[in-house]
């Protein structure tokens, strides 16, 4: 008989990391008219980003060791109904200290269901489907970044950023019931069946794939965040939004490839997306005021990048095995610290040694995830995948 994904349950799935990354960057698209309102400059009005990262990085392992018992239905409705609150909150607010407890109190509901998701997926799926059904739900960030961000930008714009985030709260509540109604449920993990942080790193394979995860999102972020300012020193300023188009449409391009091959194919996939990583940075170091080459460059970023979460995800729950659970919340907790670090790091880079210096620091960063993950070939990153 012919297995099947559970598509309902999974795209729900994938809503709900659409809403996660969308809340988490929509400031981003917003900040002028919100520090205005609340009278603040942009850059306090900037941390909005990072406070919601540090309140994922800071509970996703300690919340996730605390609610391994729970159901998973319910864990997950428990944090989409923060979601909720949190963007009512900050659609509603005029104080700044106000919008920034929402900001982390959402943070906090985003490290609940990152650490949950992945996990939730493979449960849904039959066993050789597991790594496409991850990849399913990991579409939910670059159609976020891709077409989300900019559609927020524009309702912010037109309507008012409140606006904006009130549409948030209405999308986090028909995600609620749609939950309800089509996600399947199942059971926590019984205390004798889970492991600690500490024994959990001790696994082999999990070490590797959390190094890779720190390494590749950090060297992610440095660019990302600074695209705009980069793109203004190669001449290229007004053209930001359509690099980011095109980043996003090879973002989503790699989330297909990496579908149809990650059950088979995962070292191979991980060792393909970041070349194409540092072949995209040595080629935006390259640059001499080339658009075509800035293009080809965000093209190959995006391939590399896209499918990322889900390669990391698949290969961290793989490696955990029975400790799959807290390994995800340690790569969730990496994956948010790395965000918030490469916004800092970046800042650095370019008040020390310009915009230019970008390009080299991805390449600085990934010289040591190619070669963590052509080291770990028998844990980790193995040549022959056992889905589990």
């Amino acid at each position: 008989m012919t297995q099947k994904l559970p598509l309902p349950a999974l795209l729900a799935l994938a809503t709900a990391v659409f809403l996660t990354s969308l809340t988490e960057t929509l400031p981003a698209g917003v900040l002028p008219a919100m520090s205005g309102d609340l009278g603040v400059g942009e850059s306090a009005m900037g941390q909005s980003v990072t406070i919601y990262a540090l309140g994922t990085a800071l509970t996703a392992i300690p919340l996730s060791a605390a609610t391994a018992g729970w159901r998973r239905k319910r864990l997950l409705l428990t944090a989409m109904a923060g979601f909720a609150v949190g963007n009512t909150v900050t659609a509603a607010s005029s104080d700044y200290t106000l919008t920034m407890v929402a900001r982390f109190v959402a943070g906090v509901a985003a490290g609940l269901a990152w650490a949950l998701l992945a996990g939730y997926a493979r449960r849904m799926a039959p066993v050789p489907l597991q790594g496409k059904a991850i990849a399913i739900v990991m579409t939910g960030i670059p159609v976020a970044l891709s077409l989300g961000v900019p559609a927020g930008t524009f309702l912010g714009q037109a309507l008012g950023w409140r606006v904006t985030f009130s549409v948030m709260t209405a999308l986090a509540v028909a995600l609620i019931a749609w939950i309800v109604a089509l996600v399947p449920d199942y059971p926590g993990q019984r205390p004798e069946g889970r492991t600690s942080v500490r024994r959990t790193l001790t696994v082999p394979g999990v070490a590797p794939v959390l190094f890779v995860t720190l390494a590749f999102v950090l060297a992610h972020t440095i660019l990302y965040t600074y695209i705009a300012t980069f793109l203004g020193e190669v001449g290229m300023g007004g053209s930001t939004d359509l690099v980011l188009l095109v980043f996003g449409a090879a973002s989503l391009a790699s989330i297909w490839i990496v579908g149809v091959h990650i059950d088979r194919r995962l070292r191979a996939l991980t060792l393909a997306a970041t070349v194409l990583f540092a072949a995209a940075a040595t080629a935006l170091a390259a640059v001499s005021a080339s658009p075509a080459l800035v293009y080809a460059a965000v093209t190959l970023w995006g391939l590399g990048w896209g499918g990322a979460p889900t390669l990391l995800q698949t290969a961290v729950a793989d490696a955990g095995g029975e400790a799959a659970d807290a390994a995800q919340a340690m790569l969730v907790t990496l994956w948010n610290a790395a965000m918030a670090g490469g916004g800092l790091a970046g800042g650095l880079l370019l008040d020390l040694l310009g915009p230019a210096s970008f390009p080299w620091s991805v390449l600085a960063l990934l010289a040591p995830v190619l070669i963590v993950v052509a080291a770990a070939r028998v844990h980790g990153f193995p040549a022959a995948r056992q889905a589990i």
